[in-house]
C-alpha cells in the first residue's frame, strides 16, 4: 500500500512539471531561449574628434550671433568658434561653440522642430533639476544644462565644468541664464535650412531610408578637415557616418565589458547598446551609428548595409 502511494506521488509530481521518465531518458533537451535583442541606451552618438566649431559647417549659428551683446553684457571678452556641427541624435541638434574668455559653452538648437518629448529627452541629467520660468513654462536649469523651448526649437545650453560651481571649472547661474536669454532672442533669425547634403553622403541615402523606414526630413553633410560627416534624421530616427582623419586611438575598444569585433577594418569594433559600427582604415576611423525613439534593435547587418555604399571611399 505505501509502495503504492509513493509511485503515485512521484507520477503526480512528474505531470505537474510537465515532463516525463520517457522525456527524461530520450535526453531531449529544452528549447533554448532566445537572448533579448539589446536596444541602444543614448540619445547621441559619440562625439568624433574635430566637432568643436574650430571647423565644421560654414553658416549662420547663434554662437557667432550674440558674442557682441553678450560682451557688452558682461564687461569682457566674449567670442565664438566659427563653425557649427551636428551630433546626430535625438533629437539632432545642431551645436555651436562660444567662448567666455577661454572657457567653453556649447549651445544647441534642434535641427527639427520639438516633439512632446524632446524637452524631457535633453534634460536628462542625474542631479536635480529646477525650473527656469524666465525662460518659459517647461525651461530648466540643472547643474550641467539649460533645456528651454523657442518657438519651435528646443535649446540647450552646456557650460563646460557645468553652473554654479568653483568659478575655476563653471560658470555662475547669472551668466548661464543671461547667455540663455540672448540665445533666445537670436534663434528664430539663425534658423538652419534642414537639407544640408553632400554628393559623395548620396550614396547611403537609399539605405539610410531603408532604417528609419521613412524619406528623411533632416540632412546635415559637411566636411572637417577633409573628413566626411553624413547624417540622415527623422522626429524618430537618426543615422550617421562620421569619418576622422589622424585619430590616434578609438576609445570605445576600451569599454567595459570589451565591444565585440567586426568584421570590418583593422580593427572594428560592433557596440550594440550605443547602436555603433565603428573601425579603423589606414589614416580613417569611421563611425556608422543608428537610433530611433523609441528605441528598437541596430543590428551589425543594418550598420553594415548603411555604411557599404561608401567603403570604397574609406578604403581607398
Amino acid at each position: 500500500m505505501r509502495r503504492s502511494l509513493l509511485v503515485g506521488a512521484v507520477a503526480t509530481l512528474l505531470a505537474a512539471s510537465g515532463c516525463s521518465v520517457a522525456q527524461r531518458a530520450n535526453g531531449t533537451a529544452p528549447a533554448p531561449v532566445a537572448p533579448a535583442a539589446v536596444v541602444p541606451t543614448v540619445i547621441a552618438p559619440p562625439q568624433a574628434e574635430g566637432l568643436d566649431g574650430t571647423s565644421g559647417a560654414p553658416g549662420p549659428q547663434v554662437c557667432t550671433a550674440i558674442t557682441r551683446t553678450l560682451t557688452a553684457r558682461f564687461r569682457g571678452p566674449v567670442t565664438a568658434k566659427p563653425y557649427a556641427w551636428n551630433d546626430g541624435g535625438l533629437p539632432a541638434m545642431d551645436l555651436c561653440t562660444l567662448l567666455l574668455g577661454d572657457r567653453p559653452v556649447t549651445i544647441g538648437v534642434s535641427a527639427l522642430p520639438v516633439q512632446p518629448d524632446t524637452l524631457s529627452r535633453l534634460v536628462e541629467n542625474p542631479g536635480s533639476v529646477d525650473s527656469l520660468p524666465e525662460l518659459g513654462p517647461d525651461a530648466t536649469i540643472s547643474e550641467s544644462r539649460i533645456v528651454f523651448q523657442v518657438a519651435d526649437r528646443a535649446v540647450r545650453i552646456m557650460p563646460a565644468g557645468g553652473i554654479d560651481r568653483d568659478p575655476a571649472d563653471g560658470i555662475e547661474r547669472a551668466r548661464a541664464v543671461a547667455i540663455a536669454l540672448a540665445v533666445r532672442a537670436a534663434v528664430p533669425k539663425q534658423l538652419r535650412p534642414a537639407r544640408q547634403a553632400d554628393p559623395t553622403c548620396q550614396l547611403s541615402t537609399a539605405a539610410a531610408e531603408r532604417f528609419v523606414q521613412l524619406q528623411v526630413q533632416l540632412r546635415r553633410d559637411y566636411r572637417v578637415r577633409g573628413a566626411l560627416t553624413c547624417i540622415w534624421g527623422t522626429f524618430d530616427a537618426t543615422v550617421s557616418i562620421v569619418e576622422a582623419f589622424n585619430q590616434s586611438t578609438i576609445p570605445e575598444a576600451d569599454r567595459v565589458p570589451a565591444p565585440v569585433f567586426a568584421p570590418l577594418g583593422q580593427p572594428g569594433y560592433y557596440l550594440p547598446d550605443a547602436g555603433e559600427l565603428v573601425f579603423r582604415q589606414g589614416k580613417r576611423v569611421v563611425r556608422v551609428t543608428a537610433l530611433t525613439n523609441p528605441p528598437r534593435e541596430v543590428t551589425l547587418d543594418a550598420l553594415t548595409t548603411i555604411v557599404d555604399p561608401l567603403l570604397p571611399l574609406f578604403i581607398r
